[in-house]
């Protein structure tokens, strides 16, 4: 527990709710993430990411022969003069990729067992996404949902995009956390459904979740998205959904999700071999169904702190493991 304790106070959380020290210490950690496109950037305004058309950028890409129709005001009078035959420069295209963050922080992301919530670890995530984004030059916004409620932050580009992000970070855990009031409003196809229409062409979208309710709904709208944007999907686990704890002795315990109830056998060898078999199958299950969606999926665990999981992955993409 001391630990633990060290931990949290490291980390400026109580495990449980969000603050604004808490979220704001991730701008100094931006660098832990790549977030180069790994597709062509189709979003058609002007920004920062070179693409492989060419047209009327600001990047040099080639000398060729004039050809009827070019900009006279583009003609390359060395090469020209060179080689005795007129030539006209050409430009790659500079476009911009927005970013964009679905964070759910709905009733199963309320849960942990070591040292946060799944909810918080995924504020974490979404922080440090958004200022990662930022840092870049890239416009981010985010779709924020519980149970109860979901904020929309529209694409904006710098440090107020962020600090609007994590303000409704903020409010949406902090409301969620609390004693549970009203009828679950919001769930993770709704939100999908929202994120068709907000995630311009050409975005990189971040889909932060413990994919608990992800039905053929919901991945209709995920194919839909994936067809015009970059998708990557990272689920935020518990070590508790992997495996049962070991003990020496034998243990009976209830549990429950608040619906049904349970009486597990905690230091049973069989029931645990049997445990963490079925926790594979379903997460095998939920990566198959995002493939055929081409949206890739990586993990991270609340139980570790987000930054020291990234250390360990600063080689490879979160979403590739």
């Amino acid at each position: 527990m001391i630990a633990v304790q060290q931990q949290l106070n490291s980390l400026q959380s109580n495990g449980i709710q969000l603050n604004v020290k808490e979220l704001l210490q991730y701008k100094q950690f931006a660098g832990l993430l790549d977030m180069k496109p790994t597709r062509t950037p189709q979003a058609r305004l002007a920004g920062s990411y070179l693409t492989k058309h060419k047209g009327r950028g600001m990047e040099f890409d080639e000398a060729r022969h004039y050809q009827a129709g070019d900009d006279i005001r583009a003609i390359d009078w060395r090469v020209t003069a060179r080689t005795g035959k007129t030539h006209t420069k050409v430009y790659r295209e500079e476009r911009e990729r927005p970013v964009f963050v679905l964070c759910d922080l709905s009733g199963s992301m309320q849960f942990g067992t070591q040292l946060l919530l799944k909810a918080v670890q995924a504020a974490h995530l979404s922080a440090l996404i958004s200022w990662a984004a930022a840092q870049r030059g890239d416009k981010v916004g985010a779709l924020i949902y519980s149970d109860y409620s979901h904020k929309e932050c529209k694409p904006l580009s710098r440090k107020r995009a962020v600090l609007s992000i994590c303000h409704e970070l903020m409010q949406c855990q902090n409301e969620a956390s609390r004693a549970q009031l009203q009828a679950p409003q919001a769930n993770l196809e709704q939100a999908l459904s929202r994120l068709r229409r907000l995630a311009r062409p050409g975005s990189l979208v971040y889909i932060i979740s413990d994919f608990l309710h992800l039905d053929e709904r919901a991945l209709q709208h995920l194919t839909q998205i994936s067809r015009h944007c970059e998708v990557s999907a990272i689920a935020i686990t518990d070590p508790l959904e992997h495996t049962l704890p070991t003990l020496r002795h034998t243990q009976s315990v209830n549990v429950t999700d608040g619906e049904q109830k349970q009486t597990w056998t905690l230091g049973d060898p069989v029931l645990a071999k049997h445990y963490s078999a079925s926790q594979q199958a379903r997460w095998q299950q939920v990566k198959d169904s995002l493939g055929r969606c081409k949206t890739g999926l990586g993990f991270i665990d609340a139980g570790i702190p987000l930054t020291e999981q990234l250390e360990r992955l600063r080689r490879q993409p979160i979403w590739t493991r």
